[in-house]
Formats: C-alpha cells, sequence, structure tokens
C-alpha cells in the first residue's frame, strides 16, 4: 500500500486516550499504509496529573517496544520547547531551545521512544531568549550524531525559518527541511485570537514560502478544528465567525454532496493537494475517525470543485 497523505496525531495518546485505544488505533493506522506519528515531549502535560508531559511518547514507545519490527515500518516526528520544567508552572518554566536543552531533550525522547533516532525533529516554538546561531548550531549537532534524519521548525515566523536556514548554511550544519503551523479550510478573521494558546497559523507568506524553497515540507495540524466541520456540538471558535467563512462552508457542503464524502474527507484532499501539497496531522480518537480520515486519499478533486472551493471566500 503507497504511503498516506496523513500524519497521525498522537497528542492525547496515554492521557485522555487510554492505552488499549490508543495502541489500537496505532496499529489500524498502519495496518490501512500510515507511516508518520506526530508527538511532542510536552504531550499531553495539561491533561495528566504530573503535569509535566511525555506521556504520550511513553506510549508510543511501550507499543514499538511490544511490536517488534514496527519501528521499521513507521517515521516518527516529535518536539522539543515547551515541556513545563516545574509542573502546574507553565508557560513560565517551558524548557527553552538552548543547546544544552536540546541535548538533554532528544536523549530524554528517544528513552520515551524507545528508539535510537528520530525521523523528523521540530523547535516547538521560537525561543527569542536563547541566540538563533546557538538552536541552530544545537540542533545540526543532532543530525551529525545521527539522532535525528530532518529538522523542521513548528509554530515560526518565516522569516526566523529562513534566517535559521541562512545560518545552518553558514555553520555547515543540516537546517529546517519543515514547516508546521495550523491551518484549515476555513481561516480566522485577520488579527481574531485563537483560543488555543501558542498556535500560529500557516499564511499565504508561508506557503508562497514553501511553493518557492526548494526542499521545504508544510504540515499543518488543526486541518479538522476539532470537529467542527461535521459535529453540530463542537461549532467555529468566534475567531473564524465571519461571512467568508459561510461562503467557504456553503461550498464545502456543495462538493461534499456531489462526491458523496464527508466535509472533513474535501477538507483534507483539499489540503493535501494543493500547490503546494500540504500534509495534515490529524488528530482521531475512534477507528471510525481514523478511517474517514485515510479514506480521503480516494477523494478526487475535479478542476472546477478545485476552482470553487478556492474562490469561495
Amino acid at each position: 500500500m503507497t504511503e498516506r497523505s496523513m500524519v497521525l496525531g498522537a497528542m492525547y495518546f496515554g492521557t485522555r486516550l487510554d492505552e488499549t485505544s490508543s495502541m489500537a488505533l496505532l496499529d489500524r493506522f498502519v495496518d490501512q499504509g500510515g507511516t508518520w506519528i506526530d508527538t511532542a515531549n510536552n504531550y499531553a502535560f495539561w491533561a495528566d496529573p504530573s503535569g509535566v508531559g511525555g506521556q504520550s511518547e511513553a506510549l508510543i514507545g511501550r507499543w514499538l517496544a511490544s511490536r517488534p519490527g514496527m519501528r521499521d515500518r513507521v517515521r516518527i516526528s516529535t518536539k522539543v520547547r515547551y515541556q513545563p520544567t516545574i509542573p502546574g508552572r507553565w508557560p513560565e518554566s517551558a524548557e527553552g531551545l538552548s543547546g544544552p536543552v536540546i541535548r538533554s531533550a532528544v536523549r530524554e525522547s528517544l528513552k520515551r521512544l524507545n528508539t535510537d533516532r528520530l525521523d523528523l525533529y521540530w523547535a516547538h516554538g521560537e525561543d527569542r531568549a536563547v541566540p538563533l546561531e546557538e538552536t541552530v548550531a544545537a540542533f545540526g549537532e543532532l543530525v551529525q550524531d545521527g539522532l535525528v534524519a530532518r529538522l523542521g521548525a513548528s509554530n515560526h515566523a518565516v522569516w526566523r525559518v529562513e534566517r535559521a536556514r541562512r545560518l545552518a548554511a553558514q555553520q555547515g550544519v543540516a537546517g529546517y527541511t519543515a514547516l508546521q503551523l495550523r491551518w484549515s479550510y476555513v481561516e480566522p478573521r485577520p488579527g481574531a485570537e485563537l483560543p488555543d494558546q501558542g498556535h500560529r497559523l500557516l499564511t499565504p507568506e508561508a506557503l508562497d514560502y514553501a511553493r518557492s524553497e526548494p526542499g521545504i515540507a508544510m504540515w499543518a495540524y488543526t486541518p479538522l478544528i476539532n470537529g467542527a466541520y461535521t459535529r453540530p456540538d463542537r461549532p467555529l471558535p468566534e475567531a473564524y465567525q465571519h461571512p467568508g467563512t459561510d461562503r467557504r462552508l456553503t461550498a464545502l457542503a456543495e462538493v461534499a454532496d456531489e462526491l458523496g464524502v464527508s466535509r472533513n474527507q474535501v477538507v483534507l484532499a483539499w489540503m493535501a493537494t494543493g500547490d503546494p501539497a500540504v500534509t495534515p496531522i490529524v488528530g482521531v480518537s475512534t477507528p471510525a475517525q481514523l478511517d474517514e480520515a485515510l479514506q480521503a486519499d480516494r477523494v478526487v478533486l475535479s478542476s472546477d470543485q478545485r476552482r470553487r472551493l478556492d474562490q469561495a471566500a
């Protein structure tokens, strides 16, 4: 089976989603051709009594340990930056991106994940208190040491990513080759405050950067806006309430009805087949949700449907 154009988000595996259910979803994901699993060292400190995170990585590590040969079938993506160093005191105690923090955090993540390598390691957010040269050098060292295959920047301004890539080239070390930002088919009002702390939106500038810069992959989190496209009990946040959203939802419903698929599946197909293609990170909690997301690979948008979705605003 070909590689899926979707990443499985494991944020709540091991906390809100129990071990048995989490492992069953991981098994099902791989059995249906999924390869990429995304987590972070701070997931999900706010959903666990310990208050320090690491639960998602640890669960994935136990899953890998209990499935011989599985590590060679999947690719693991995790992050450093926001793990609390003092339980109950976040964000003021969140780890930063200094050299010592990065070198220590990656080893802790590897230990929890029960692996000797990461396929993609992200700076989870910016840390402007640390010289960018230091952060770039520390990440580059991880690649040189064989602990990490690729590097990515999550929740970063595009100009910071470009500056970091230039510094990496000057230092002769690996630089960022992936960006991770929040994006979906409907977008919040310009300047509107999102209910989720630390989220940075994927902007037209970032899309243009990925389109123009060779070797840059774009990943998007919260693509389904926590179920808002299909669940009446989960309405869109207030920031998304504007006339453009209404027009986009109308176009989305029309295309979904024409194809006989769900609105979620149209959103995922629209993201994954655009220019540039954007890889969605989808969080699920049931087998039905996982199957729906994976089956979006089968959705083929006609040029007319694509035009109508793009032009609705």
